[in-house]
């Protein structure tokens, strides 16, 4: 069913809910979903309806257009999305092939409602299982003396293919300060490690020489901070002493494959909604 997504956020007070529900109904719009949070600590206040789109007398245009004095009345953040327009999300890997070829499958298997129009790396060793696939492979090698133009390449292809959404699915490159600018909360990595613990390099040999007892994977955007944007998802699984690096480093796939596909998931469903650095997620 298709479905328009009205996402906001503004500072809290009386009256919000009743004067979006009130729009809605005046133009007979059906909601099939609606989720609400106050966030007291920072005082705002964060909304998520799906309305059916055929219940609606106009497309989004309309819909801005008619939308737009309640919008100014409460000083909203806010966008419409309509749930038939897929998403452009661009994929990047370098050699580990675990979370690629995940949300390859569960694109190819209609699990994630988007489309894919490239894979992005930096090797290329996963060119045939990705051409497998019948989407395009570009190899763009990164120089460690000189990674600008890498990245400047990078960029354009993301541009040339019209992308909404960028997934670093264990793409080991740190983006530079104006990428992470450019597609402000549009990137989305996943990190082996439950974060904001084992930040950079090699996370479970951190973790093993510190003990835990679990691990986990943490699904954030990007921003120009290391490992250190708006979180989307995490997962954690249970491990003991008795477990070498190389077993958490099996364990910790999985869970990185689950929480990444989960996260990107929340994104295309426009389930995400940032304030600072914390997210509210409608899940």
């Amino acid at each position: 069913m298709r479905t328009f997504r009205l996402v906001i956020a503004c500072p809290d007070r009386v009256g919000i809910v009743a004067k979006v529900s009130n729009f809605l109904a005046t133009y007979n719009g059906w909601i099939t979903e609606a989720s609400h949070h106050s966030d007291h600590q920072s005082g705002w206040f964060f909304m998520r309806h799906e309305i059916r789109a055929d219940s609606l007398p106009f497309d989004l245009d309309g819909f801005r257009q008619a939308f737009a004095p309640i919008a100014r009345e409460f000083s909203m953040e806010w966008r419409i999305a309509d749930s038939a327009q897929k998403r452009r999300v661009v994929l990047m890997a370098s050699r580990e092939s675990h979370c690629l070829a995940d949300l390859l499958h569960r694109w190819r298997s209609d699990e994630l409602d988007c489309e894919i129009p490239c894979v992005i790396s930096n090797h290329d060793d996963l060119r045939s299982m990705v051409e497998w696939h019948g989407i395009p492979f570009h190899h763009v090698p990164v120089d460690p003396a000189n990674k600008q133009p890498a990245f400047e390449q990078v960029s354009q292809l993301i541009d040339e293919y019209s992308s909404d959404t960028v997934v670093l699915a264990r793409y080991m490159q740190i983006l530079p300060p104006d990428l992470c600018q450019r597609y402000r909360h549009q990137v989305i990595n996943i990190h082996h490690s439950f974060l904001p613990s084992f930040v950079g390099a090699k996370p479970y040999h951190q973790a093993s020489l510190r003990g835990v007892k679990l691990i986990g994977a943490t699904c954030h955007y990007v921003t120009e901070e290391l490992d250190a944007g708006p979180i989307i998802e995490q997962g954690v699984e249970r491990v003991t002493h008795r477990d070498s690096i190389e077993t958490m480093v099996r364990l910790g796939k999985d869970v990185e494959k689950l929480v990444l596909a989960r996260g990107l998931r929340f994104h295309l469903e426009d389930r995400v909604l940032v304030h600072d650095n914390k997210t509210v997620v409608f899940d």
